[in-house]
């Protein structure tokens, strides 16, 4: 059996990181699977494990602009794939080619909740969002088979009219080994001072449905009230987001000496920042399965969390919970967070006993079995598929 992977669209960010920590922890050959070749740009076949039954493929549109990539994909992969693979596995999400069978991989959340696209207004991501969500949702009613990361994931795909004769498996993402570190001793409120305030940090990019500023906002009520707290805010930018997040910041700290915000973090320093943390803020509206929520997890980290879904799926009830978009409700969760050790403790323990159970190597075997089950279902009758995650 050959697999193909087409990650033609695959540039940067959580992508490319699971593609990598895939092929890092798969072992094909238990899967009857003696050759595996990537599709891809230069810079994305770069950070790919070298394995013996690895071959990276690359050609000059994949390191052009989007229709040059489009095109490649639409009439020169399925010629490709033809001679290397007996089934494509496309984890990006959109395949416009005539290669069968393929299994696609539902990701990106974002396209397909209305209401988070309709906060981009007439912008070119606007655009962008609207045109995934019709080549995504083409994608997936014509694949053999899908892979969704949650049950949310597989609760909204159910609305986009796909065959109920389709394979599809639920399959969570892992975390890296790195970031696993058991929850510390959660210190009482006097314990904690202006000079030592209790830190709480947000790895994420902003973005408009992150509302890092909500946050922002939430910690300066909290600091006005005499508690000891600060925020580190760390990750790219979204520039219409980062305005309003800036702005933010300039009214609430304009020296900064309670919110900080940084651009970015070397994925490699991300356990030091971690590290540096006593507590951690996920306030996203719109996810799929959000790795950064399962690193602060592995972290053993007391987290306070958005209500939405499908964040308390992955959390579990331990959690501090708010509506991220009511500033009075991110106050209430942050208090109990920074009043309450005992709740803190309680909340670290079950992170961390929940990250036990997200695995790449278990991400890896369950792909390679689904893709090659799907391989071998092609053109038959095929029940429904799911790999459950407690």
């Amino acid at each position: 059996m050959r697999i193909g992977i087409d990650a033609s669209n695959l540039r940067e960010g959580g992508g490319v990181t699971h593609l990598v920590e895939l092929l890092q922890a798969a072992v094909p050959s238990e899967h009857g699977v003696d050759r595996v070749t990537v599709w891809a740009g230069r810079e994305t076949l770069a950070h790919l494990p070298e394995r013996s039954w690895l071959e990276a493929r690359t050609d000059p549109a994949l390191d052009g602009c989007l229709p040059q990539r489009a095109y490649w994909q639409t009439r020169t992969l399925a010629r490709e794939a033809a001679n290397a693979a007996d089934v494509l596995f496309v984890p990006g999400g959109t395949y416009r080619g005539a290669f069968r069978p393929f299994v696609a991989m539902f990701r990106n959340m974002l396209p397909f909740a209305d209401r988070e696209r309709r906060r981009y207004g007439l912008s070119a991501m606007r655009a962008k969002l609207e045109l995934l969500q019709f080549t995504q949702a083409s994608t997936f009613r014509r694949a053999d088979g899908v892979i969704v990361l949650t049950d949310h994931a597989r609760e909204v795909l159910s609305g986009l009219a796909v065959s109920p004769r389709q394979r599809i498996a639920v399959i969570p993402h892992g975390v890296d080994r790195s970031f696993l570190r058991p929850p510390r001793a959660q210190h009482r409120l006097e314990t904690f001072s202006a000079e030592r305030p209790l830190r709480l940090l947000y790895v994420s990019k902003v973005d408009l449905y992150k509302h890092q500023w909500t946050v922002a906002e939430a910690v300066a009520e909290l600091r006005s009230e005499g508690l000891p707290i600060a925020l580190r805010l760390v990750g790219p930018a979204y520039g219409p987001a980062a305005s309003r997040l800036l702005a933010t910041l300039d009214a609430i700290d304009p020296a900064r000496h309670y919110v900080r915000y940084e651009a970015a973090v070397e994925r490699r320093y991300l356990p030091d920042a971690y590290a540096s943390a006593d507590g951690f803020v996920f306030a996203s509206t719109c996810e799929n399965l959000p790795n950064i929520l399962i690193e602060a997890m592995a972290e053993g980290l007391p987290i306070a969390c958005s209500n939405r879904r499908p964040m308390p799926d992955v959390l579990g009830p331990d959690a501090f919970y708010f509506d991220p978009e009511s500033r009075e409700s991110i106050v209430a969760a942050l208090r109990a967070l920074v009043i309450d050790p005992e709740a803190r403790n309680r909340a670290a323990e079950a992170a961390y006993a929940r990250a036990q159970s997200f695995s790449w190597e278990r991400c890896a075997r369950e792909t390679f079995a689904f893709v090659r089950e799907t391989a071998g279902g092609a053109g038959r009758t095929a029940c429904a598929h799911s790999v459950s995650h407690a």
